[in-house]
Order: structure tokens, then C-alpha cells, then sequence
């Protein structure tokens, strides 16, 4: 083992080609621990104080480096080249027209099946930051260009975790990237997130039709959707719309505050800012994102149904909820698709952090 301040690195298991996999545990000064793998970049295990102080941990997962290589869920996965979907697995870039992997349905999720959440990533420590690389060779799951990523875990005594994304690329292609971490701030006690206290800065979300692909931008004044002031998850979830229906719970994009400007406009990329909050009175943790992106998904575990979870058991629908910082689903075909495109000369940017702490 590996050992610096901060980062200490063992094996973990093996995938079923017999490759081994390790684990990658960043800690803080007051005990927290935020555990990596190398396959997928997985946020494996987030271990944090509730307000007596015991820890536990707030990120859904399974057991074996197996059962992420076998699963569909993206437990705690870097997640690209596309994070979320794209429309009929095609698009427009210059004029030229590209066709890429349609794994679910008709169209293209989460990078499509071998994704970025399959990959086996180059670890290394810098200043007890986990900082894990990428060489995606041009048309992986039909994307154009060769695309080289760096992505740094960096956790602070304050329990920050910071997830800072770059990428580079020989020829303009799209990126959208996130991390797809399942929380339950109530930490594997059987509870779901429905007791979970949200809010979102956005005055609008993205509608979406029966595949959740994006159909138009709606105001949410007045709706289920309306997190600008903190309110409890689950009875969100009951409210009567016709969206959380069709979605089996919330599983739509937030238009983040100024998040209607481009993100490259004259005045340059716009500042990280807080954009959420989550809160779970019976523990008391509390979390808060932070994120320079446009966008963020919500999705509340709606088919979590009999997904396999710690210690051979399995998780129910709601057992967590998704943040995840980003550009909107579908957006390379959207008028504003080149604020998702990156070129030669443009390279690709984000930062996102989550912060846990406690409430009295």
C-alpha cells in the first residue's frame, strides 16, 4: 500500500478477465473518507459523520468491482463522453453527420455502453489529490476525434470533495461529463430520500417526452419542480404531474441560474456558484453542490428496484437520489450546441464540488 497524508491506495477485487482493480481512499483531517476505484473513476464508498458523530456511508454502491462492470445503474461513475441522452444516437457537428452508440433504445445514454463508467483509468497522486487520465481514441461509441481527460479528486478538511474535469481533443467533438453518485444522506439505515430536505437555484427545468429526451423549457413556479426554497422530497414526489408520471419520480435537467447565458460568452466562463442543497433531518448531514456547468440532473432512484447494494442485499426505488452537474441532455442538438463542443483550440472545462457537513 501507497500511503500519503491525505491518499492511500490496496487492491480491491477483480474483474471477471481476472484484471485487478484498486481502491483509492482520500481522507480528511476529522476522519471523513471518500473511496475511488479505477474502473469508471467510481465514487465507491463516501464515509461521513451524522451529528453524534458516527460515520457512515452516504453514496449507494456495490460490493465487487464485478458488479459494477456488470451493472446499468453508473453507481458513482465518471460518466462521458455524453453524460445523459442523445436524441436518435445522432447529431450534426460541421456538417457532417455521426451516428453513435444507441444503448438504450433509440438513443444514446451515458456515453453508451463502453463509456467512460468502463474504463479502466491511470491513477496517480499529486499533493493528495487522486488524479486519474484517459486516452478515448477517436470513434469510441462513434464519437469524433481523439480525446485525452485528466480528472482530480481532492478532498479538504472542511468535507469538500472537489471534482475538477479537463479535456483536450485533436478534432471538435462533443463532451459533456459528470459524475453519476447515488446519495442517501441517512446513510444505508433503510431509509429512502423521500424524508430528504432539496433545493435547487433554477427558475426553470427541461420537460421531457417518454424516452427523457428534452422537449422544451418550463417555468417552475407553481409546479412539483419548484425547489428554489427547500421542501421534502417525497411529498414532491406525490404531487399529481403529469412529468413525474412519465418519469416514475423526478429525472429532468435543471436550468441552473444564469445557466440561460452561454457558459462562453464575451464574459468569459462563468464562476463555480452553489446551486443545491440537501438536507436529511434525521441525521443530520447536510450537502451542498457547487458547480461552474449550466445544468443539473435530478434523478431520484425511480428503477432501483432490486438493483443488487451492500453486502449482497439489494436497494428499492428512492433509495437515492442523482446531482449531476452538466450541460443539458441532448444539447448538441440544440441551438446551443456549441457551448458543448470542444475543439482543438477549446478545450474542455468543469468544476463541480459537494460539501457534507452537519446541522444541529
Amino acid at each position: 500500500m501507497i500511503s500519503t497524508a491525505k491518499l492511500s491506495h490496496e487492491p480491491w477485487g477483480a474483474l471477471p478477465n481476472g484484471q485487478t482493480v484498486h481502491l483509492f481512499t482520500l481522507r480528511n483531517a476529522h476522519g471523513m473518507r471518500v473511496s475511488v476505484s479505477e474502473l469508471g473513476g467510481t465514487i465507491v464508498s463516501w464515509m461521513a459523520p451524522d451529528r453524534a458523530g458516527r460515520l457512515g456511508d452516504i453514496v449507494l454502491g456495490h460490493d465487487t468491482p464485478e458488479q459494477y462492470w456488470e451493472a446499468k445503474g453508473y453507481f458513482g461513475a465518471l460518466i462521458g463522453r455524453w453524460a445523459n441522452r442523445i436524441a436518435g444516437g445522432r447529431f450534426m457537428l460541421d456538417g457532417i453527420e455521426y451516428n453513435v452508440d444507441r444503448n438504450e433504445g433509440d438513443n444514446l445514454l451515458h456515453g453508451g455502453a463502453t463509456g467512460f463508467h468502463r474504463a479502466i483509468w491511470q491513477a496517480s497522486e499529486d499533493d493528495g489529490a487522486l488524479v486519474l487520465r484517459l486516452e478515448s481514441e477517436e470513434g469510441d461509441a462513434g464519437f469524433p476525434g481523439n480525446v485525452s481527460v485528466e480528472v482530480r479528486y481532492t478532498l479538504d478538511d472542511e468535507g469538500e470533495l472537489t471534482i475538477d474535469y479537463r479535456a483536450r481533443t485533436d478534432a471538435p467533438t462533443p463532451l459533456n461529463l459528470t459524475n453519476h453518485a447515488y446519495f442517501n444522506l441517512a446513510a444505508q439505515t433503510g431509509a429512502d430520500v423521500t424524508g430528504h430536505m432539496l433545493s435547487i437555484d433554477a427558475d426553470a427545468f427541461f420537460e421531457v417526452d417518454a424516452t427523457l429526451i428534452p422537449l422544451r423549457q418550463t417555468a417552475v413556479a407553481g409546479t412539483a419542480f419548484d425547489f428554489r426554497e427547500a421542501a421534502p422530497i417525497g411529498a414532491r414526489l406525490d404531487w399529481p404531474h403529469d412529468q413525474i408520471a412519465l418519469a416514475r419520480g423526478f429525472d429532468h435537467c435543471y436550468v441552473l441560474s444564469d445557466g440561460q447565458v452561454s457558459a462562453r460568452n464575451e464574459k468569459g466562463p462563468r464562476p463555480v456558484r452553489e446551486v443545491a442543497k440537501l438536507y436529511d433531518p434525521a441525521s443530520g448531514r447536510s450537502m451542498t453542490v457547487s458547480t461552474d456547468q449550466r445544468g443539473l440532473q435530478l434523478y431520484t432512484g425511480n428503477y432501483l428496484d432490486g438493483v443488487p447494494g451492500r453486502q449482497g442485499g439489494t436497494y428499492a426505488r428512492h433509495a437515492g437520489l442523482c446531482l449531476e452537474a452538466g450541460g443539458f441532455p441532448n444539447q448538441i442538438n440544440m441551438a446551443d450546441r456549441e457551448d458543448v463542443i470542444s475543439r482543438a483550440d477549446k478545450p474542455y472545462r468543469q468544476v463541480t464540488k459537494y460539501r457534507v457537513g452537519v446541522r444541529g
